[in-house]
């Protein structure tokens, strides 16, 4: 009769240690899954098991409270159960090693306690939760309707304590949910796209191409404009030959028309406009006769109205004010191609103008690459301050209109002294500016140096 009792404690053991990791396995499956997975489910199948899983997930709080319940009933009666099952079995053994009866129960304990809860541990939750976060769908399709019954008969239960959580959580200030939140912010997209790196995720060229995607929509007009220093405009006393002969010449093909500058824009004109005119009449037709009406779109705008705007426009070309009404440059097709594919060349396109050149340890750059794209142009992570551009940045570290071969220490972003303290990394960055355009810095060159090296501005060593 103890035989018999010793193996069917043995299998209760083993029964309830399933249990243990059903409700495991349940839980971990449920909460793995986003909701479009299983809408992509419910579409492709939409038989029971799909649309179980969508009833649990979308009622989680109870799912999950359930799941809690089971797992504590399951491990407390197998700690229960096993003990003195497993006790039973290693007594004798320890008494014929000559331990005496007491100590041999003692022991026996000890060591059934121990197997029991790693037994438990290992195969009731360790197990289950792996092949759950592994296969989400798979073990929630195939595991979810037992654990709802099991809910079901202790509802009235499992509301009572989930109910009481609740007041508890909002006791804290935070509203709790029945149901995962699957929406995600362009930030999250954007790390998730950036972690999906190798194996079998994205190549670098389309995690670059989507991060840059996902990072459009919060770039605003200002961000990505040619700004109205460096637009080519014809005035609207040139003719139809200048056109052409300035289309050569920039390699552009539209030229905002201007009544004196930018402020006073009367429209755009496309080479084509001039070729369509007889070679005869080329010299005494005004270009301000074929200028078409050009939008205009604030700096703040966001980068998908811009697109829109851009592509409806007929010239493919806005013009971006500022909030005093000034033109701060313009925005075209090529702008907002740029800005989410990076650098694109034409046959016109010059390359030694190129915003980031790299030679050996040294990067020349445009200085009007943005901040928030040097550090992966060249890995200065530039701090925050009052400039878009590296040119302005050179200019407010100096505080003066630069000239050209002046040199100044970048400063360094919080993150950075960050790092130095954490990794030790001595590293500072020297930005000499190459060229200057009037009073804009037009080619700057960046190079990293020792901290033991670093002198600044005004002579003196920076420790």
């Amino acid at each position: 009769m103890d035989i018999l009792l010793s193996i069917l404690g043995l299998v209760g053991f083993v029964l309830l240690t399933a249990g243990t990791g059903l409700f495991v396995a349940v839980e971990f499956s449920t909460t793995s899954l986003e909701r479009s997975t299983i809408e992509d489910d419910i579409a492709a199948r939409g038989d029971a098991a799909s649309k179980m899983v969508k009833r649990a997930h979308s009622d989680l709080s109870f799912m999950l409270s359930g799941s809690q319940l089971g797992i504590t009933v399951t491990t407390l009666a197998t700690g229960y159960l096993a003990e003195p099952i497993l006790a039973r079995f290693f007594t004798p053994a320890l008494e014929l090693v000559g331990l005496g009866a007491s100590a041999s129960t003692s022991v026996a304990l000890i060591l059934s306690l121990i197997i029991a809860t790693i037994l438990s541990m290992v195969f009731g939750e360790l197990v289950p939760k792996n092949l759950a976060i592994a296969n989400p769908l798979q073990v929630a399709r195939l595991l979810t309707r037992p654990v709802w019954i099991f809910n079901t008969v202790f509802h009235r239960f499992i509301q009572l304590m989930n109910n009481t959580a609740n007041v508890i959580v909002r006791r804290f200030g935070i509203e709790p949910a029945d149901e995962l939140a699957s929406a995600r912010s362009p930030q999250e997209l954007s790390a998730l796209v950036r972690h999906s790196t190798g194996a079998e995720g994205f190549d670098q060229s389309k995690v670059r191409i989507l991060d840059r995607s996902l990072k459009f929509g919060d770039a605003s007009a200002e961000d990505f404009m040619t700004p109205r220093s460096t637009v080519d405009t014809l005035e609207t006393t040139d003719t139809a030959l200048d056109l052409i002969r300035e289309a050569h010449e920039s390699g552009h093909s539209r030229f905002p028309v201007v009544n004196g500058d930018l402020d006073e824009t009367i429209g755009v004109v496309h080479v084509k406009d001039a070729l369509t005119i007889p070679a005869a009449d080329r010299a005494s037709t005004p270009v301000r006769d074929l200028a078409r009406r050009v939008p205009t779109v604030p700096t703040s705008l966001g980068g998908d109205a811009v697109l829109n705007l851009v592509r409806s426009a007929g010239s493919q070309l806005v013009l971006v004010v500022d909030e005093y009404g000034g033109t701060a440059g313009i925005v075209s097709i090529e702008d907002v191609v740029e800005e989410i594919l990076g650098e694109v060349w034409d046959e016109h396109d010059d390359r030694t103008d190129s915003e980031v050149q790299r030679s050996g340890q040294f990067w020349d750059l445009s200085g009007l690459v943005r901040c928030d794209e040097l550090e992966d142009a060249c890995g200065y992570a530039a701090p925050d301050g009052p400039y878009e551009t590296l040119g302005g940045l050179v200019m407010s570290t100096l505080g003066r209109i630069p000239s050209e071969g002046d040199r100044v220490m970048l400063p360094r972003s919080e993150r950075d002294l960050v790092e130095r303290v954490t990794d030790g990394n001595p590293v500072r960055w020297e930005a000499t500016v190459v060229s200057m355009d009037s009073r804009r810095i037009d080619r700057v060159q960046l190079r990293p140096v020792p901290d033991t090296h670093v002198v600044d501005a005004d002579g003196d060593r920076d420790e």
